[in-house]
This record gives structure tokens, sequence and C-alpha cells, in this order.
């Protein structure tokens, strides 16, 4: 997810392409159709710098006006194709993602941090009937979960510092992603959606940089019992994909 609509006191200080991302961003998160008094509450623009936006977006195919609703237009799907065929990540991750799911018999998503957001930019759903509902493009806070901690864990100290802000630095939450990080994994239970149980594995490219992390999910009463060896196979199946990036 994009960062979050700029306050309305600040929005007059910023471009005409600032203004018209805002307006992308807010439909994007929330994944589905807004009005535009909605859009008018979550951007914070004015309401003439608003439709002023609304309309140059329509023109250009990047929003779509259903009855009085804005949503994502098709050049917006175009990008996103176009983000998964350039994605070398999720290129290279796929095939393990895929075998993952199939060993597991659960789901499969690839998770990368973006300005506090955790999201989800691969899925590979597990086939059997009760399954998680976490699904390629959702996002979350960066502050709950598996996928979120795992990521955090592995984020460089300024990038971590950044994305905490001061009010989240709690030495109690700096000490659970020091023991991440030692550990080589997150695990978490109905942290983010109830009854989900996720274990996290960051993603090394070249350098030992951390670039996303492979999250393997089920619904917790399906797993009692079963964690360590679905725990091994999100690490071997990471390992794959680290030595894959490095390349």
């Amino acid at each position: 997810m994009l960062p979050d609509a700029p306050a309305p006191s600040t929005v007059s200080a910023i471009s005409a392409v600032d203004r018209a991302l805002v307006v992308l961003a807010t439909l994007a998160q929330h994944g589905r159709p807004l009005t535009a008094v909605e859009l008018l509450a979550k951007t914070g623009l004015s309401q003439s710098t608003l439709y002023r936006q609304l309309l140059s977006l329509k023109r250009w195919g990047f929003v779509l006006e259903t009855e009085g609703r804005y949503a994502p237009g098709p050049l917006s799907l175009q990008l996103a194709l176009g983000y998964d065929m350039a994605s070398h990540l999720a290129q290279q991750a796929r095939q393990d993602m895929q075998l993952l799911a199939q060993q597991s018999q659960e789901s499969v998503g690839l998770i990368v941090a973006v300005n506090g957001q955790a999201i989800c930019i691969d899925m590979v759903e597990s086939r059997q009937s009760l399954r998680c509902s976490f699904e390629k493009g959702r996002s979350v806070p960066l502050e709950k979960g598996a996928s979120a901690k795992c990521l955090m864990a592995h984020m460089p100290a300024a990038a971590l510092n950044a994305s905490l802000g001061p009010d989240r630095q709690r030495p109690e939450l700096l000490a659970e992603l020091a023991e991440i990080r030692k550990a080589g994994f997150a695990v978490s239970d109905s942290e983010v959606d109830a009854g989900v149980w996720g274990v996290s594995v960051p993603l090394f490219a070249m350098g030992q940089q951390a670039v996303g992390a492979l999250t393997l999910m089920a619904p917790s009463v399906r797993i009692q019992g079963k964690h360590p060896p679905l725990i091994q196979m999100a690490v071997v199946a990471a390992a794959r994909i680290s030595r894959s990036l490095s390349r």
C-alpha cells in the first residue's frame, strides 16, 4: 500500500502529480469502489481539486466511474500486469512457492514492505476448501503478524526507525524483532486474521539484503501439532529462493 493520504492542512503544499497519486493510492488501498464523498474524506483534497484529478485520471484510463463510484481503471490493470512480468522477485519465487504449497497443502504468499505496509505481491492458494483469505494485492500495517514482523526484523536500522516512528519503538517489540532475526523466521497466530497461523521467512538477494518474505499460512485448527514440519518446509523453500536471487 502507498503512503496514507496527507492531512488536509498539507494538501495545498503538494504538486498536481502528488494529488493524482493520492487519489490512486486511496482507491488502491480500499479494494472497493468509493464515492466522491468518501474520497473527499479520505484524501483531504478540496472538492474542486478532487474532481479535477478524477477527470484527468478517467481520461487516461487510470480511474473508472460507475454509477457515481470510482475504482482503478483498465490502465491500472495494465500497470499491474507489467509489474508482474517485470518483477524479478516474483518470477524467481513462483516455482518454489508452488512447490511449498503442494508439499504443505496450505497457502503461500510473497510479501514485501512498502511505506509502512506489508503487501502481498504474489499468492499460491491452498486447494483445500478451508483456507486463508489473504489475497494478492492485500496490504496490512507493518506492525502485526508473522510477515510484518519478519520484514521489520530484517530492515536496515534507518528504515526500521522510519517505519516504526518514535511512538512504536517499544523495547518489547525491538526485543521480539531481535529474536526473529536470531531464529531466522517469525511465527504468529490470529494476529492479523482470527484463526490464521503463519510462518514467515526472509528472502535475501545479493549482499544479504532482505528483499521480502515468504509466508506459509493456514487455518490454526488444521495444523495443531504440525508446526515444526511446516516451519522447516518454509525455511527450506526460502533458502532455495534466496539462492536463486543471489545468482
